[in-house]
Order: structure tokens, then C-alpha cells, then sequence
């Protein structure tokens, strides 16, 4: 490798988000542009051996880097006792594999710290990816509602001013704000969608059972994208569209072949437009108690950005996609998809005490983020 190469290399970072269900990894350069992105199912309910494979994974496609990012999600995962634990394992965990290389966790408001601080800031560090991620579209983007719809989740916080302006930091207050809504594109289960719904003529109640996901009702409608669903299906059979119609059909105990695939097709098109319709309430709510403006536009990330579009056409607003803010044209779906994992290696990128702050691993010094990324308090 040319010397000019080994030293823009040298200084690339690799950002992480550690989920429940997936790693997402992306390699950045020090303009933080993308370089490499990877998404990697990860069932961490079922052991911390599932993480280690994903890491490990992650660094022979990324290949090797000295400096990393991390944020998580997955300290919620039932695995561990609680978020306290959660965040002391992951975070131990990716230290472990990466063997030496500089690290850094985002904990929120209080920026970039080293990992021997992130236990004790466990309450910022937990959960604190959709901040990352709207951190770093405001540098960008001055206003705009950010909705960033994935397999499990949306995230909807507004960015006034060049700040993201969350009414709440942690789960507990984003649930209260709708800020957080806990419905994806792919692992949702069908039945927290709708319990009632319209089949063959009449309306018919949904099965409390763990039947179909909504990566179902979206393929079946012709929308999932390719790669969206990386977790197994309900039944742990295949993923065609005639095997979605008969978990479609198992929710409201029927057979696929009790009424004609129309049917089910005109099924799970309700269902996708039930779910547009929970996120447009939400997207209202933070609307009215963000207070951006009327022409801001809604920057989508994450699998389901096909709703986020959607959605920004009922708000009335211009869609923009974020993989077009952090990428070029070839990586724009993978950052979209990824957006946390890209973030944060941007936000690391343009911290110019990165050497100070991350070579002590126990040291208390943490790198703060720009004035923006300090959201106001839960009202």
C-alpha cells in the first residue's frame, strides 16, 4: 500500500451500533465520508456469542482500523439484568475484540467518552443512537424532522436551528413524546399493528399470536426492500410472497387459501396503511411541540424509508434521503440503513482531541459534542 494510503487509512474510524437484533459497522474517512458500511444480524437474547461472531464478521469486511465509535441500543436486550449491565457488557465486549484500538462511546448530551466512563454514564450512553444520528444530520441540515424507521423502531426528532431538539433522552421519556414508537418495517409483530381488519367482506379480529411480522405485510404489498429482513420469519420458513400470504392468513385463523391472494394483498396493504397512520399521529405530535419550520423537509433513514417518504408526502413537506448527506452513490443505501453506526464515526471524525481523550482507556476526559447536540430537557 502507497504511503499516502497507509496514512489516510490510518486515520479512517469505524463507527458501531451494537442492536438487539443487528450490529450495524461503518468505516469512515477523517472528512467523514463513507467508506464501507455492514449490516449483520445479531439475536443477542440468545448469548454475548452471538455479538462476538457479528464483530468479528464486521472486521474482516471492514478490515483493520485503530480509532473507533460506538453506540447501542442493545443494552435492553433480556440477556442482561438491566440497562447498567447492558452498556458494561457491550461496551467491554467490542473493547475486547477490537484488542488495543483506540475506542470512544457516545453518551448523548455528554458527548464522546472513553470506555472506563461509560458504565457510570450508562443512562446517556444507553439508547443514545437516534441522537447520534440527528447530531450529525444537523450539521447538514438545519431544520428538517429527522424519521429514521428501521426493522423495530422509529425515531422522529425535530432539528431547529442546527440542533436536534428531543423532548426526551432516554426510552422511557421518548415513548411519552412519541418520539420513540416502537413499530419497524420488518420484526413488528402483526398484531400490535391492528387488532381488527377487513377479510373477505368483513371485519375480522386479529390473533394475539406470534404469527407474521409486518417484513411479511410489507413483501406481500410489494414494498420490503431487498435485505430488510435478516432476522428468521415467525415460522422459521421461507420468506416468498405466498409464505408471507399464509402467516398473514394464520392471524386471523385462516388458510391462504380460504379467499384469493388479492385478498391478502388488499390485507397487508391496510395493515401497511395502518402503520402509516401511526406514524403520522406521532410525526404531528412532534411537529406541533418542535416548532420547525413549514418548508423544513423530512430527512428519512433506516429499511423503511419507502414509509418515511409516504409520510413526508401526507406532512406536506420535501422528502430528502440520508444517504445522500453522508455518501456517494454507490453506499447510499447502506448508510441510510445504517445511519447510527455512520454518525457516530462522523461525530468521532470531527473531534480534534480524538488522540487525547481515547488513548487513556482509563481516563476520565471525555470529548464534548458542538453546542447543537445538548437537546433541551423533557418538559
Amino acid at each position: 500500500m502507497p504511503r499516502a494510503d497507509r496514512h489516510a487509512a490510518a486515520s479512517d474510524i469505524i463507527g458501531w451500533d451494537l442492536g438487539g437484533a443487528h450490529l450495524k459497522a461503518a468505516r469512515v474517512d477523517a472528512a467523514g465520508a463513507a467508506q464501507k458500511v455492514v449490516q449483520l444480524p445479531c439475536r443477542l437474547w440468545m448469548g454475548i456469542g452471538e455479538l462476538d461472531r457479528a464483530i468479528d464478521t464486521a472486521l474482516q469486511q471492514l478490515g483493520p482500523c485503530q480509532r473507533h465509535a460506538v453506540t447501542m441500543t442493545g443494552e435492553l436486550a433480556d440477556l442482561f439484568a438491566d440497562r447498567r449491565a447492558g452498556v458494561a457488557s457491550l461496551t467491554a465486549t467490542l473493547r475486547r475484540k477490537l484488542r488495543g484500538a483506540s475506542m470512544l462511546v457516545y453518551a448523548g448530551p455528554k458527548g464522546l467518552v472513553v470506555p472506563a466512563d461509560a458504565t457510570r454514564l450508562y443512562d446517556s450512553v444507553a439508547s443514545a443512537n437516534f441522537l447520534a444520528s440527528a447530531e450529525a444530520v444537523a450539521a447538514s441540515v438545519p431544520d428538517a424532522l429527522f424519521v429514521d424507521l428501521g426493522s423495530t423502531t422509529a425515531d422522529l426528532i425535530p432539528i431547529r436551528d442546527g440542533m436536534p431538539r428531543p423532548r426526551g433522552l432516554t426510552d422511557f421519556e421518548r415513548l411519552a413524546s412519541d418520539e420513540l414508537v416502537y413499530t419497524g418495517v420488518a420484526r413488528t409483530p402483526v398484531m400490535a399493528v391492528a387488532q381488527q381488519v377487513p377479510v373477505g367482506g368483513a371485519w375480522r379480529s386479529v390473533m394475539a399470536e406470534y404469527f407474521a411480522t409486518m417484513a411479511d405485510v410489507h413483501r406481500l404489498a410489494g414494498d420490503l426492500p431487498r435485505g430488510a429482513d435478516l432476522m428468521p420469519t415467525a415460522d422459521n420458513r421461507g420468506r416468498s410472497p405466498a409464505d408471507s400470504a399464509r402467516r398473514l392468513a394464520r392471524m386471523v385463523g385462516a388458510d391462504a387459501d380460504a379467499h384469493p391472494r388479492a385478498a391478502w394483498v388488499a390485507l397487508a396493504r391496510f395493515l401497511s396503511a395502518r402503520q402509516l397512520a401511526q406514524l403520522e399521529r406521532a410525526a404531528r405530535r412532534v411537529l406541533a411541540e418542535g416548532a420547525i419550520g413549514a418548508d423544513a423537509p423530512v430527512i428519512g433513514a433506516g429499511v423503511g424509508r419507502f414509509l418515511v417518504k409516504r409520510l413526508a408526502a401526507l406532512l406536506g413537506r420535501p422528502y430528502r434521503d440520508a444517504g445522500t448527506i453522508f455518501s456517494t452513490t454507490g453506499l447510499r443505501e447502506g448508510v441510510a440503513r445504517c445511519l447510527p453506526a455512520v454518525a457516530v464515526a462522523v461525530l468521532a471524525a470531527r473531534r480534534k482531541a480524538w488522540r487525547t481523550a481515547s488513548s487513556r482507556t482509563g481516563s476520565s476526559a471525555s470529548v464534548r459534542p458542538r453546542a447543537q447536540s445538548a437537546p433541551r430537557k423533557p418538559r
